[in-house]
């Protein structure tokens, strides 16, 4: 992500949330696609991370139409924003860490070859986001 938006930044951090929220819920439901023998334990862990991604992919889709709809954003809802950055960058990690727990305890997705790069590409994509989250933030406590 670049950082040269000026005084359309917010828009831009929450562009990005929006989608990577969207991508994670919508990987939840790719992952028990790809692996219908998949583990009922591990099932029900993807649904329940499908409904809280989706949630925060809501929160991020409320902001950018609060957002568009100001001159300019206020510092109150700056750093709500960026408290939803923080939120949304830990929620990644912990999604990460389902997705790890995927790969090296399911049987039925490590008899799956697909499924285990597809695995891995998931993966990369949240801890991309994850990237952009604490480049975000660092770059906002330095500004």
């Amino acid at each position: 992500m670049q950082f040269y938006y000026g005084d359309k930044m917010p828009l831009r951090i929450l562009d990005e949330g929006e989608f990577w929220k969207m991508q994670e819920a919508e990987h939840t439901d790719v992952i028990r696609a790809l692996v219908p023998n998949l583990e009922q334990p591990f099932v029900d862990a993807l649904k329940e991370w499908e409904q809280a991604l989706a949630r925060t992919h809501a929160m991020f889709v409320r902001y950018i139409e609060v957002v568009g709809r100001m001159d300019q954003v206020s510092p109150e809802i700056y750093k709500q924003i960026m408290d939803l950055v923080v939120f949304s960058l830990q929620q990644s990690e912990q999604f990460v860490q389902l997705l790890n727990q995927l790969g090296t305890s399911s049987d039925a997705l490590k008899s799956n070859p697909t499924a285990i790069t597809v695995l891995n590409h998931i993966r990369r994509e949240s801890e991309y986001f994850i990237g952009i989250a604490q480049a975000l933030l660092s770059s906002s406590h330095t500004a």
